[in-house]
C-alpha cells in the first residue's frame, strides 16, 4: 500500500475522449442464429452463445447502450464481440482496463440517456468527462483491490441464494412440489385462517409524530423484515393498532408496476411501533393449527404466486379477496415445526451472511469514493 502513488493531486487530469475511443463493428442477430464455434458473443445480459467468428482483437469494455440497462458496463476478453444494443471503449496503453471500468460504474453512464421511449447514450454525450488518472502501476493496484471487493460480495450473494434454494429444496422434501394435491392433509382458505388490512396512505407534508414504516421497497428478496432498520415517516396523528404490525404478521406487496413484486411476502417481528405502507396487505394469523413460517414459505412457493398473480394493465394489483380465496394446506403441526426450526437455523445463517455483505459493500463503495469521487 505505501508504493502506491495514491497522492491524488499528483494525478494528471485527462478527459475520457482523450485516453479512450469507441468501436464499432457490433453483429448482429441474424449472424449468430445457426452459428456454433469457440468465440463468445455478448449481449446486455451477458453472454449470449460461442461462434465461430469475432469481431474484436484485443480486450474491451462493453457499455450497454438501449434499453432498461444503458449505462451498465462489462469488460470482456479479446477474440469476443458485442451484439447490437453494446457499444466498445478501448482504453490506449496509458490506461488500465478494469480502472477504467471501475470509474465508468462510479460515473454512472445511464444519467447521459436520451429517448422518450427507449432510452439510449452515445459515446459523443460522455467523452468529456474529466477525471485524475494515476501512474499504470497504481492504476491496476486499484482495480486490484477493487476486484477483490467485488468478488467477495459476489460471493456472499451466492451463498445467499444457496440458503434460499436449500429452504425451497427442504420444503419439497417434506411437503411435495404442491401440498394442495396430495390429498394427504386438510386444506383451508386462506380467509378462514387470519385477517387481511391494506395499508396507511398518508401524505408527506404530515408532521409531529415519527415511526417506523415498511414499504415495498424493503421487501426485495427477503423473507423476514427488521423493522428497526426501516425508514420512518412523519404522520400528524399515531396510527390506531390496526395499522400497526405485530409479530408473525405477513405482508404482502399489494400494488406495484412489476408484475412479477406483486403477491411478495414477509413476516415481521417488530420490536418498535411500525406501520405499513398502502401499497402493502397486513395479514394476521388466528389459527392455530398452522405455524406462520410455514404459511410464509407455501406463499412463496410457485404455486401460491401463481394463484396471486397481479390483475390490472398498467399497476399491477393483488386484493384481499384474491388473498382470502387461497388454499392453504395444513399439515401434521409437528411437520410444520419441525420445517421451522430449520428455517430459523438457515435464516440465522444468512443473516451472518448479509452482515459480512454490507460490510463489504461499504466497504467497496468508500474505495470508489476516495478513488473516483
Amino acid at each position: 500500500m505505501e508504493n502506491w502513488e495514491l497522492r491524488i493531486d499528483n494525478w494528471k487530469t485527462v478527459r475520457l475522449g482523450d485516453v479512450c475511443e469507441k468501436g464499432s463493428s457490433n453483429i448482429a442477430q441474424n449472424e449468430i442464429a445457426d452459428n456454433c464455434g469457440e468465440y463468445p458473443i455478448y449481449g446486455a445480459a451477458g453472454f449470449i452463445k460461442n461462434v465461430d467468428f469475432y469481431k474484436q482483437e484485443k480486450p474491451y469494455i462493453g457499455i450497454v447502450k438501449d434499453g432498461a440497462g444503458v449505462g451498465r458496463i462489462s469488460v470482456h476478453p479479446a477474440k469476443s464481440s458485442l451484439i447490437g444494443t453494446m457499444q466498445y471503449i478501448f482504453p490506449n496503453e496509458d490506461v488500465d482496463i478494469n480502472f477504467l471500468a471501475s470509474f465508468l460504474r462510479f460515473q454512472n453512464l445511464g444519467r447521459f440517456y436520451t429517448g422518450a421511449t427507449i432510452p439510449h447514450i452515445y459515446f459523443k454525450d460522455y467523452k468529456e468527462i474529466k477525471f485524475k488518472l494515476p501512474p499504470l502501476e497504481t492504476q491496476r493496484q486499484i482495480a486490484a483491490q477493487l476486484d477483490k471487493c467485488t468478488a467477495l460480495i459476489a460471493k456472499h450473494k451466492l451463498m445467499l441464494e444457496k440458503y434460499d434454494t436449500l429452504i425451497k429444496s427442504r420444503f419439497i422434501e417434506m411437503f411435495g412440489d404442491n401440498p394442495i394435491d396430495n390429498g394427504k392433509w386438510k386444506v383451508e382458505s386462506f380467509g378462514n385462517i387470519g385477517s387481511c388490512k391494506n395499508g396507511m396512505n398518508f401524505h408527506y407534508d404530515e408532521n409531529g409524530i415519527e415511526i417506523n414504516c415498511l414499504g415495498v421497497s424493503d421487501f426485495k428478496d427477503n423473507s423476514v423484515v427488521d423493522c428497526d432498520s426501516l425508514p420512518k415517516i412523519s404522520l400528524n396523528e399515531a396510527p390506531t393498532n390496526e395499522y400497526l404490525l405485530k409479530n408473525e404478521d405477513i405482508v404482502f406487496v399489494r400494488s406495484n408496476g412489476n408484475k412479477e413484486l406483486v403477491g411478495r411476502s414477509v413476516i415481521v417481528y417488530p420490536k418498535t411501533p411500525t406501520t405499513f405502507s398502502g401499497f402493502c396487505i397486513r395479514f394476521r394469523k388466528n389459527y392455530d393449527e398452522l405455524n406462520s413460517i410455514f404459511l410464509l414459505r407455501y406463499l412463496k412457493t410457485e404455486y401460491a404466486r401463481k394463484k396471486m398473480a397481479g390483475r390490472g394493465a398498467n399497476i399491477q394489483n393483488l386484493n384481499q379477496q384474491i388473498l382470502s380465496e387461497l388454499q392453504i394446506p395444513v399439515p401434521p403441526l409437528a411437520l410444520q415445526e419441525k420445517f421451522a426450526q430449520f428455517v430459523q437455523a438457515v435464516d440465522a445463517q444468512k443473516a451472518k451472511t448479509h452482515q459480512s455483505l454490507e460490510k463489504a459493500e461499504t466497504l467497496y463503495k468508500a474505495l470508489m469514493q476516495e478513488y473516483f469521487g
